[in-house]
C-alpha cells in the first residue's frame, strides 16, 4: 500500500513575546519511520520562532534531499472568516492576498518581539475605521482602532468564526475566534504570526509545496496527487484528539506527538488521504468559500 508521506510534522506555534520553552511556546513535533522502517519521533522546543523557522526549514531540505515526502500540519488558522479580503480591498485570490498582505505587515524579530498589535489595529482601521473585528489587548498595546476588551456590535457584518469552526463546535469544543488578539487560549496573535511565517517558506519552497486546501482543492489526497510534491501544508488542531500525555511531557509536547503518531498510523493504514476531503454534506457555496478563503481544519 502506498504511503502518501514519508514525515509527520506537527508545529504548535506561539506569540510569545520573549525567548520562552516548556509550556506556551513553540513546539515541533516529528514522527516518521527508523531505518529499520519503524515508527519514531522526535519533538523540538525552540526559544524563539526563528529558531523554530530555521529547524522547519532545515527539517524540510533534509527530506527534500532524499526524495521524501512531508506532511507539515500548523496549529493556526490558514485563513479568515469568508469576506475578510474584500472588506480590506485586497485584489487576487482571497487566501492568497491575505497572506501576501500579512507577510508584508507582520515583523517579527529574532528575539521574538513584534508587532502583531500594529497590525491589528491597521487591519480594523482598514475595514471598519473603529474597534472591530479584531479585539483585545494588554493596556500598554491599546491603539486608536484596538480595544482592551470586546467591544459591543465587535463583528458588524464580519463572521465571528470560520465555516470549520462552526463545524468543530459541533464535537466538545470549539477552537476560539481569530479576532480576539489576547487572553487565555488566544489564536489571533498566532495566527497573524504563523501566516506570516508561511508566506515566507511557501515563497521559498514554491512548486514543491501545496497548502491545503487552497493549492490541491478540498478533496481526497492520492499518491499520484502528492507525488509531484515534496511538501503539503495543512491547518490542524491537535485538541481534536484524545490526549494521554508521557512522563514529563508539557501539554504541548503531548499534542504535536499524539497528532503526528495519529497521522503516520493513518497512512500506515491507507486511510489519511480521505481525511483531506470535504464532509459528505458539503454544499458547492461551502467548498468554494473553504478553497477560496477560509480554509478547513483537518480531521473536522
Amino acid at each position: 500500500m502506498a504511503r502518501l508521506f514519508d514525515a509527520y510534522i506537527i508545529v504548535d506555534w506561539s506569540a510569545a513575546e520573549a525567548k520562552k520553552t516548556g509550556e506556551q511556546s513553540v513546539w515541533i513535533g516529528v514522527a516518521k519511520r527508523d531505518a529499520r522502517f519503524r515508527p519514531a519521533f522526535e519533538s523540538y522546543n525552540p526559544a524563539t520562532r526563528a529558531e523554530g523557522e530555521a529547524l522547519i526549514r532545515k527539517l524540510v531540505s533534509e527530506a527534500m534531499r532524499r526524495g521524501e515526502r512531508t506532511l507539515i500540519g500548523f496549529d493556526f488558522a490558514l485563513g479568515y472568516p469568508v469576506g475578510t479580503a474584500a472588506r480590506l480591498k485586497l485584489d487576487g485570490s482571497p487566501w492568497s492576498a491575505m497572506w501576501r498582505f500579512i507577510g508584508s505587515e507582520v515583523k517579527d524579530k529574532a528575539d521574538n518581539t513584534n508587532n502583531r498589535f500594529a497590525v491589528a489595529n491597521k487591519m480594523n482601521r482598514l475595514m471598519t475605521d473603529g474597534p472591530r473585528p479584531f479585539w483585545g489587548a494588554p493596556a500598554k498595546q491599546v491603539q486608536t482602532w484596538l480595544s482592551a476588551t470586546k467591544p459591543d456590535g465587535v463583528y458588524d457584518g464580519t463572521a465571528e468564526f470560520r465555516a470549520t469552526e462552526e463545524a468543530a463546535a459541533k464535537g466538545k469544543q470549539r477552537p476560539k475566534s481569530v479576532w480576539q488578539m489576547h487572553g487565555a487560549g488566544v489564536v489571533g496573535g498566532q495566527t497573524l504570526l504563523g501566516i506570516a511565517l508561511l508566506s515566507r517558506l511557501v515563497a521559498d519552497w514554491g512548486s514543491a509545496v501545496a497548502v491545503w486546501p487552497f493549492g490541491t482543492g478540498w478533496q481526497a489526497l492520492t499518491p499520484e496527487g502528492v507525488e509531484p510534491l515534496s511538501v503539503v501544508v495543512a491547518e490542524v488542531w491537535p485538541s481534536l484528539l484524545p490526549q494521554k500525555p508521557e512522563p514529563g511531557e508539557v501539554k504541548d509536547e503531548t499534542q504535536v506527538r499524539t497528532l503526528a503518531q495519529h497521522l503516520l498510523r493513518l497512512d500506515e493504514k491507507g486511510e489519511l488521504g480521505a481525511l483531506f476531503a470535504p464532509p459528505a454534506k458539503a454544499s458547492a457555496k461551502l467548498k468554494s468559500q473553504v478553497e477560496g478563503e477560509e480554509g478547513w481544519i483537518l480531521g473536522v
